[in-house]
């Protein structure tokens, strides 16, 4: 206590009135004084800001009164819409309903009225038959009216002509008649030895029969007849179902109800697909089947775009052809198509069978079309000419076979008499536009350069075998090899336009294309001749040098080989009505183009010889001393001389014309 008291006593003043106040008691009321205090300040600052609040609010009231009448106005207009538009619509119903009525009542007799006018129509068209068959037999009675009456005119007029003739011309008469019936008693021998020929062949067909390469394999007996056959005409099945998902389904629906009717002591299970069907009869009966498809690929090639499809019937293939049951069932199957078997990750999808292609035929090569002897056999036997038939449908090089011509365009050229294009106009025609206006580097480049004439090379390995999937040119060329539009040689990796008939389909394609550079070149080209033809010297230059600016991207300028194609797709129209032979460089200057005109071209020929940093007097020259191809020297009509020169350093080119006349005898003697 002591020490308490001592501290106070040295403590400040300050200390020493807070220890008194706390010991009175003082302080507790002195911090509620305090607090009071505070509390009295915030209250009457709240209180002002109060005062402010009302102050604002009682400027904005009278606008907020405003604005509270027009909510009111609003909702109660607003209201009232809602009432109005209900109204409205209960209107409208009300009159659809009423109109609905009408419609069935209208309806009801339509039906009625078509009913009826179905009947009158049946009663017409049974009234229209019948009329057209008592027509048909008025006209069969008038046609042998007017032939008996012809008859009896003629007899009259012989008769009245016979007694007006005197007797040297009624000696004619006998003689003429003596004729006649000579050549009819040579006519009905002859007509006899046919039948009795006609007869002996029919007597003879197993003879004749065998003479045929299928029948001379040893196997042919051995297999003839053994093995039950299914064959399947895809086209049939796209055409029928080209819209439906269900394609697949209902192929093998439709080729296990064929087969049920030659089995049907064999029952079909509900989840039987075509293989377990087959597989079931083999294992019953010991029968084999050999199963042919026609087509293969015309549901990948139509339909292929859509995947379902596609998988589903690669995997129906695949399940006939490739599963354990496959060689039980299965003697054979030979599928036929336009493409390969397509590829998955460089594999084919049916890789257990021996495939033969327009690109690699192996030993069938001759079974692709006519060959050479055949063709020529034809020609023979028709009385077509072999030259015209071989410009129009030959140039096909298939495997070890040089000349495989087209055989459905060979068969229609002979029996209509007259070489054209008889090429069928399909599906593919429409995706041959879309390959040439793909957009690969240098496609439209080497199409150019093909139907100048020249070839190309081509990697037929990248492609997939699936028409939808072409990713480079070399895929577009490859597709074109196995339509046809385009002949592969293998020896050179090459590919080409093989004739006259794909040459016009080509360039029928392209007409249909927006390929307007292309159109425009072959446009320029028929001008170019006609120029050529009228000895438009000027003419002729401008369009040499207008070919050799456009289509530098695929020549070097300035290379004289290069410029010798330059005048071949300068002079591609000139195809169509002439046969072109370009030659090389062969010490006797550089590119020769030698035009023979087509059968029934009334041209005169032409001959092309083409210099640099010369004159095109030194080219007409050339072409006067130097030794002509053989199919010149056949030639007998007029004969244009063009000499063409071009200065490498000026880039000009310069043209003259000489017409040789066919009477001319002082033309130098010509060899091959």
């Amino acid at each position: 206590g002591q020490g308490k008291i001592a501290e106070i006593v040295s403590s400040k003043p300050e200390s020493r009135r807070e220890i008194f106040e706390e010991a009175a008691g003082v302080v507790m009321y002195k911090s509620k004084k305090a607090e009071a205090e505070r509390k009295l300040t915030g209250a009457n600052a709240n209180l002002e800001r109060v005062n402010d609040i009302i102050g604002e609010i009682e400027g904005r009231i009278d606008g907020l009164k405003e604005d509270s009448a027009k909510a009111k106005e609003y909702l109660e207009l607003k209201d009232r819409y809602r009432e109005l538009e209900i109204n409205i619509t209960l209107k409208n119903v009300e009159k659809l309903d009423s109109s609905n009525t009408a419609i069935r009542e209208d309806a009801g007799q339509l039906a009625d009225n078509i009913a009826k006018l179905t009947e009158k129509k049946r009663e017409m068209d049974e009234k229209i038959t019948a009329g057209r068959a008592r027509n048909e037999s008025l006209e069969q009675l008038g046609s042998e009216a007017r032939d008996k009456l012809l008859l009896k005119v003629e007899e009259i007029n012989r008769l009245t002509s016979k007694s007006q003739l005197d007797s040297e011309k009624a000696a004619g008469i006998d003689r003429d008649y003596s004729r006649i019936q000579d050549e009819i008693s040579q006519l009905e021998e002859k007509l006899t030895r046919e039948a009795e020929n006609a007869e002996a062949l029919e007597a003879n067909k197993d003879a004749v029969l065998a003479e045929l390469k299928a029948e001379q394999d040893k196997s042919f007996e051995k297999y003839l007849n053994k093995y039950y056959v299914i064959c399947v005409d895809m086209t049939d099945f796209t055409t029928r179902y080209r819209n439906s998902k269900e394609i697949v389904s209902l192929i093998q629906h439709e080729i296990m109800e064929d087969v049920l009717d030659v089995f049907p002591e064999t029952r079909r299970k509900e989840r039987d697909d075509l293989m377990s069907l087959l597989y079931r009869i083999s294992e019953h009966t010991g029968e084999r089947f050999v199963m042919i498809v026609d087509e293969w690929d015309a549901i990948l090639r139509e339909m292929g775009t859509d995947e379902s499809i596609a998988t589903a019937y690669v995997d129906l293939l695949r399940r006939l052809f490739k599963g354990s049951g496959s060689d039980t069932v299965f003697a054979g199957a030979y599928l036929t198509g336009i493409l390969p078997i397509k590829k998955y990750n460089t594999e084919s999808a049916l890789n257990n069978f021996n495939e033969y292609s327009m690109i690699d035929p192996a030993h069938l090569a001759s079974c692709y079309g006519f060959t050479e002897e055949e063709v020529r056999t034809l020609a023979k036997r028709y009385g077509v000419s072999m030259e015209n038939l071989k410009l129009w449908y030959d140039g096909y090089n298939i495997g070890r076979e040089q000349s495989i011509y087209n055989p459905y365009s060979v068969m229609k050229a002979l029996e209509r008499g007259a070489c054209r294009s008889y090429w069928t106009t399909t599906g593919a025609y429409d995706s041959v536009i879309t390959y040439i206006q793909m957009n690969f580097e240098g496609l439209k480049d080497d199409i150019i350069r093909m139907l100048s004439g020249e070839r190309v090379y081509v990697d037929t390995t990248e492609f997939l075998n699936d028409m939808h999937i072409v990713r480079s040119k070399n895929d577009v060329f490859t597709v074109l090899i196995h339509l046809g539009y385009l002949a592969y040689d293998e020896d050179g990796q090459e590919c080409y336009i093989p004739n006259k008939e794909v040459a016009d389909e080509m360039n029928k394609a392209i007409k249909a294309t927006s390929w307007e550079p292309l159109v425009k070149t072959i446009q320029n080209s028929k001008s170019l001749l006609e120029a050529t033809l009228s000895g438009n010297e000027q003419a002729v230059a401008r369009g040499i040098e207008q070919a050799h600016d456009e289509h530098t991207s695929i020549l070097a300028y300035n290379d004289e080989n290069s410029l010798a194609c330059v005048l071949s797709v300068a002079y591609i129209w000139a195809r169509n009505e002439y046969v072109i032979h370009r030659e090389y460089a062969t010490g006797k200057g550089y590119a020769d183009l030698v035009m023979i005109p087509r059968r029934n071209v009334a041209k005169p020929a032409l001959v092309i010889e083409l210099k640099f940093n010369h004159s095109t007097e030194t080219a007409i020259d050339q072409i006067k001393r130097k030794d002509y191809p053989a199919k010149i020297a056949e030639y007998t009509g007029d004969i244009l001389l063009v000499g063409i020169n071009y200065d490498k350093e000026a880039k000009q080119h310069t043209c003259q014309i000489e017409k040789w006349p066919k009477k001319d005898t002082s033309m130098p003697a010509v060899t091959p």
